[in-house]
């Protein structure tokens, strides 16, 4: 007969970098709930519950001990949910963090082995499955919560990024914007919350800085140059500089860019290891966000291009490894 084993074997020695992560969405849940109200708070419970029980059921079928203090899971879960609307179905929540972890992480053989970030992984299913869903949000109505229960007598907007996709600019105070009091999803609308977070996550060193500003960089410059507005497609980057900053800003404080810059950028497992193939890795997933942002079917593309640029990290890494090594055989031969 046999028997369990031991602890498993991690990959990797930053199981702390997920508790951290998990640590620094409660203020953005703590934020939503002052916005939406307690079932801000059911439906982070439900998300973090689900991706418990998975994993204790995969160590169950796996035969190994369940590790208590490795929280990548639960980090995931809570990041996954701060990136739906407040208004979501607790099952289109569930099948999303089930999709995030059994799919995302565990197919892949669990802790530090899955090669595409479980968060992009169960945001694209949820979002190309239930779009009517995922994608219109209630407004922010601060202390006056929705209800637990079915929520289709709520009325429902669009947020900045479909009325960009429009090729309109929204008019929203720039509070209001810092703040997120205004539609959006539940947890990645509150700039100044999260930029609070990335200096703490810097802080504890669980992510670096030059990821996250080569990809804001990227999508500032495609957004300044190529304005989604119909009298300025056409027209020089240097015409009509105001309206151009205007758009960037926009481009860049809605669809979850600046959310994805501090939590789905740095994971420790996904990206290049390398510091000049995350620069590269960094620019490319700036340019992608972007460009499904534009042409793509969805307001929000970063998740789809973290998929696309997940699959090419490992590349990078080699690619850049095999050219410097070639310039230095090059320098020896000289």
């Amino acid at each position: 007969m046999s028997q369990k084993t031991t602890k498993p074997a991690l990959l990797y020695d930053d199981q702390g970098t997920y508790a951290d992560y998990l640590f620094m969405c409660l203020p953005l849940a703590a934020m939503a709930c002052c916005f939406y109200g307690l079932r801000v708070a059911v439906l982070c419970g439900v998300a973090f519950l689900t991706a418990n029980l998975c994993d204790r059921l995969v160590a169950k079928m796996r035969r190994v001990e369940y590790v208590k203090n490795e929280w990548s899971s639960e980090a995931f879960a809570l990041m996954l949910a701060l990136l739906m609307p407040a208004t979501v179905s607790y099952y289109v929540l569930i099948v999303g963090v089930l999709t995030a972890v059994l799919l995302g992480k565990e197919a892949f053989g669990g802790y530090g082995a899955y090669p595409f970030h479980p968060v992009a992984v169960g945001y694209v299913v949820t979002a190309v499955s239930w779009p009517g869903q995922m994608f219109s949000y209630p407004r922010p109505d601060l202390f006056r919560g929705l209800p637990l229960g079915s929520t289709a007598g709520v009325i429902l907007e669009e947020s900045p990024a479909h009325i960009l996709k429009s090729g309109g600019l929204p008019n929203i105070n720039l509070m209001d914007m810092l703040l997120g009091n205004y539609a959006g999803p539940m947890g990645s609308t509150m700039l100044l919350v999260i930029f609070a977070c990335a200096l703490f996550l810097l802080h504890r060193r669980r992510i670096g800085v030059m990821a996250p500003l080569v990809f804001m960089g990227t999508c500032f410059v495609v957004a300044f140059c190529f304005p989604r507005l119909a009298e300025l497609a056409f027209t020089a980057p240097w015409h009509h500089a105001a309206e151009r900053l205007s758009a960037a800003r926009y481009e860049l404080s809605s669809g979850a860019t600046f959310y994805a810059a501090v939590f789905l950028i740095n994971d420790p497992v996904t990206m290049p290891k390398n510091k000049i193939s995350r620069a590269v890795y960094a620019a490319g997933l700036g340019l992608m966000a972007t460009m499904f942002r534009y042409f793509g079917a969805f307001e929000a593309g970063a998740c789809f291009a973290l998929l696309i640029m997940n699959s090419l990290s490992g590349w990078l890494d080699r690619a850049v490894q095999s050219a410097v090594y070639r310039k230095g055989v090059v320098r020896r031969e000289a």
